[in-house]
């Protein structure tokens, strides 16, 4: 298994927006064949950060979720749009 981490900070006033992004791809990705888990989270202390918290069966199922129209549409051409910063990890399950 893989999993992504991605912690992100939108643009002053496009918290709302980030949320219905959030939720939308919540629901789409959950619905992936290799998508395990797939979780956004806000700040309680900070409503303009938040992160992702993403576990995939293995690379493959990740590539297949990054080709994906919806996170072309959401992501690409949407969250990345109102984003001011971002950082994104890549772990393995340590067993």
């Amino acid at each position: 298994m893989i999993v992504l981490l991605v912690t992100f900070t939108v643009e002053k006033g496009h918290e709302d927006r980030a949320l219905e992004f959030i939720r939308v791809m919540q629901q789409k990705t959950r619905q992936e064949p290799g998508c395990v888990k797939y979780t956004g989270h806000q700040s309680t202390e900070n409503p303009r950060k938040f992160f992702f918290y993403e576990v995939y069966k293995d690379e493959a199922a990740l590539e297949a979720h990054r080709a994906a129209d919806y996170f072309k549409q959401y992501v690409t051409h949407g969250l990345d749009e109102i984003i001011e910063s971002r950082e994104r990890g890549l772990y393995k399950i340590v067993s």
